[in-house]
């Protein structure tokens, strides 16, 4: 018989950490909740109190009884699940289902899974902490409420299978109030004037910035023309050359919401991906005989930034070792903001010295790619400012004046092992300029007026709707990538070149919400409530009084849309063809991902087809059929013959209706960071697109 039980979320984890704890201590997983709101009925006692009514999940019975029988017969049960509030509510859980003192020193919390950390959290047990248990039980009742009383109304005047909730109804509001700035914007002309300069074998360019008093705009044709007309030949004196020493500094180890928002920039990884591997790292890799199964970062569910003395000492000396004394860090640690979680670490390798290199033959190629980042960005967080050196140098014909911006990079820091991406993809590399003098005269070998259109604001990529949603103060690290997920579930949005586009059913949805349920939709409403949630953590509110605060005015609304919400009747559009298989009109329908085409004569035929469409470019394989835009099973755009199966040509990029002029082949757009360009997909031809 083990003297003491320890009781984890994680199976994989419970092995691990059996193995630090030795022989007295037996680790049982409960495999996350097991106990729970019923899922067939709201589960919330609204006349007494708000309380809930929680039941043993379904097929969790089994694994609560294991877990009981196993607790009589221990001297002592540590609970040791997750170190945030859903990790106390599963504790708290367990506690009263297995007769556990709450108040007894049975709660053990780490941060990561290695076995210094492991047998050190052991030496400090702790009570429950009721307000952290109170924090996430007010926001299982919140969202149960919000969900079990608005979905069946909609469910009842739309279509079923519908779900609203506070974070997901938010998240597709931002999503359409996008997509109507899109549809609202007018482009406006404007004009840039660029030029090459010469000097010796060396060339570098410049864009007009206006005359020697002021910069200036170009609006027009004849704003260009005004400004060419006023020079004279191509002969430019260099007037001004200004140098400057600028640092750059490293970014702070991750946090959940920019691990998520990083991983989909350079790994191309979704959310829900990026959690799902970042959790297979935390609870333990199998690192072979001599180190057995070890967790290689720290919990990744934080909204802090703050790195342990041990963890900046262990990174110091391999910085030290490996770069030299210069490249260390001589920064402050920035403090966290009041809205910061900081009961743990920043997401961080649990070990500096275990390099990518030494674990990749044990990984998987995902599991490999975000080690390294996260490996990568920590190490780097604790290194150096980048030193620039940057030049600025202004040109003059006759009073007309041209800009030419560089920089180089004077000392590496930090950048020699990371440097963070960007939505906007700005270019890193070096843009050196000449040794220019002020007085000296320089040719330009081309001045090249070009006409631009000012763009809309972007689609929201994941990665940029889940750094809005943090911005706003809109949910909380554990929350992102599910709502992510329920979104495109339910039908509301689609990606489209990884972008979000709100679906019809989702607009309809959203104008709904935003008529009969005003406050869920409201950005300011939805982050005062995660505050609100905050502050019932740190003890200053009590949860009841939240959730009858809510709930009086929510209850109003919710009678209101029931009675006066009018059935919303989604017609079925005639698509012009016939079923091929019964003779009736095919139709349009809307489904949980879109539009499709179905037979009018459902369900005595059951026809349906996916909406192609043509892009008017023969196939180049087969030369009968004509080429379709399709969408794969990830909803990847592609292009393929409409002769398949019995031709079964398809391409990524778009197919154009020319040949290439160099070779005779397909001529292709090609989507670049920086916008498309036309490729040969068999030469080297190449011709830009203007934007």
């Amino acid at each position: 018989m083990s003297d003491y039980l320890v009781i984890v979320e994680s199976p994989a984890k419970a092995k691990t950490i059996e193995k630090y704890l030795g022989k007295k201590y037996k680790v049982k997983a409960s495999v996350g909740h097991v106990i729970d709101l019923p899922r067939s009925q709201m589960g919330v006692d609204v006349e007494n109190n708000y309380q809930p009514k929680y039941i043993t999940i379904r097929g969790k019975g089994p694994i609560l009884q294991e877990l009981k029988t196993a607790a009589k017969k221990a001297k002592k049960v540590y609970l040791a699940a997750d170190p945030d509030r859903e990790g106390e509510a599963i504790a708290w859980h367990l506690a009263n289902a297995l007769s556990i003192d709450a108040d007894s020193d049975c709660r053990v919390v780490f941060n990561e899974i290695t076995k210094d950390a492991v047998i050190e959290s052991f030496k400090h047990p702790r009570p429950l902490n009721r307000d952290l248990v109170d924090a996430q039980q007010a926001r299982r009742v919140l969202d149960r409420l919000v969900g079990y009383n608005i979905s069946p109304i909609l469910w009842k005047k739309v279509k079923k299978g519908l779900s609203a909730g506070r974070v997901q109804s938010v998240a597709l509001r931002l999503i359409i109030d996008r997509e109507n700035e899109i549809k609202a914007f007018i482009p406006e002309e404007y004009w840039s004037i660029e030029a090459e300069f010469e000097k010796g074998k060396s060339r570098f360019e410049a864009v007009y910035y206006g005359d020697k008093s002021e910069k200036k705009k170009l609006t027009s044709q004849e704003d260009v023309d005004a400004v060419l007309k006023s020079m004279k030949g191509k002969q430019f004196t260099v007037d001004k050359v200004v140098k400057k020493e600028r640092k750059r500094n490293p970014s702070p180890s991750f946090t959940t919401s920019s691990l998520q928002q990083e991983a989909a920039r350079k790994l191309n990884f979704r959310a829900r991906k990026t959690m799902i591997l970042a959790q297979q790292l935390y609870e333990g890799i199998d690192l072979g005989k001599k180190q057995g199964t070890v967790g290689l970062i720290t919990y990744m569910r934080t909204d802090s930034t703050r790195i342990s003395d041990s963890a900046k000492a262990e990174a110091t000396g391999y910085i030290e070792g490996k770069y030299g004394k210069e490249f260390l860090s001589t920064a402050q640690a920035a403090k966290s903001t009041k809205k910061t979680q900081d009961a743990h670490e920043a997401i961080r390798p649990t070990s500096a010295l275990r390099t990518p290199d030494e674990v990749k033959s044990l990984l998987s190629r995902d599991q490999y790619r975000l080690y390294k980042l996260i490996w990568e960005r920590f190490i780097a967080s604790q290194m150096a400012s980048a030193v620039l050196d940057t030049v600025a140098v202004d040109l003059v014909n006759q009073n007309v004046l041209f800009r030419a911006n560089g920089s180089q990079v004077k000392f590496a820091g930090f950048m020699k092992v990371y440097v963070e991406g960007s939505d906007d993809q700005i270019d890193d590399k070096d843009k050196l300029l000449p040794e220019l003098t002020e007085g000296e005269k320089v040719k330009a070998a081309l001045i090249d007026p070009k006409q631009h259109f000012t763009q809309p604001p972007p689609r929201y990529t994941e990665a940029r709707l889940v750094k809005t949603l943090e911005e706003l103060g809109i949910g909380r690290p554990s929350t992102y990538a599910p709502t992510l997920d329920t979104i495109q579930k339910r039908g509301y949005v689609q990606l489209e070149t990884k972008r979000f586009v709100p679906t019809e059913l989702g607009t309809i949805v959203h104008e709904l919400m935003t008529e009969f349920f005003p406050d869920i939709i409201n950005i300011e409403f939805t982050a005062q409530m995660e505050k609100d949630l905050d502050l019932i953590e740190e003890g200053q509110i009590e949860w009841i009084k939240l959730i009858d605060r809510f709930y009086g005015g929510f209850e109003k609304h919710v009678k209101h849309a029931d009675e006066e919400m009018e059935k919303i009747e989604i017609k079925d559009e005639p698509t012009g063809e016939d079923c091929e298989k019964c003779g009736s009109p095919m139709v349009y329908k809307l489904g949980r991902y879109g539009k499709f085409m179905a037979c009018s004569n459902f369900p005595d035929c059951r026809n349906t087809k996916a909406i192609v469409k043509e892009i008017g470019v023969p196939c180049p394989k087969c030369q009968k059929g004509q080429l379709l835009e399709r969408k794969s099973k990830t909803k990847r755009i592609f292009y393929g013959c409409d002769q398949f199966p019995e031709c079964d040509f398809v391409s990524w990029d778009k197919p154009i209706n020319r040949p290439c002029p160099k070779c005779e082949e397909m001529l292709v757009e090609k989507k670049l960071k920086k916008g498309v360009q036309i490729q040969c997909v068999s030469c080297d031809y190449k011709e830009e697109v203007q934007s």
